[in-house]
């Protein structure tokens, strides 16, 4: 048995887009590979629906949220007050994103 993936860091760039699910919210879509690497791990990580708890860095901005899945990869939520703390971001705009797993949530 490996180690636990918990604290393992990603780092990568990432295309930003647009998903009109429940509510619309721009994502980076993880790259393959990444995506990959985080689904070999995601049953000891998820903590429902396939949502990965992650704490997340991009140009200077700490936040933590889930990664969605979505088609056989992994989405990152651009929550609207991480956005309004970047330069304008765009829909195909790539973003330089440092990433982390997190502790699973409990389960009550």
């Amino acid at each position: 048995m490996g180690k636990p993936p918990v604290g393992d860091r990603y780092s990568f760039s990432a295309e930003v887009i647009y998903w009109r699910g429940p509510a619309p919210f721009l994502f980076a879509l993880l790259p393959g590979e990444i995506s990959a690497q985080i689904q070999a791990v995601s049953h000891a990580v998820s903590y429902g629906w396939g949502c990965i708890p992650v704490a997340a860095e991009i140009d200077g901005h700490a936040f933590t949220t889930s990664l969605f899945p979505r088609q056989g990869s992994y989405l990152l939520p651009l929550k609207v007050a991480l956005q309004k703390k970047l330069p304008p971001i765009e829909i195909g705009d790539r973003l330089e994103v440092t990433m982390r797993i997190e502790a699973r949530m409990p389960r009550l």
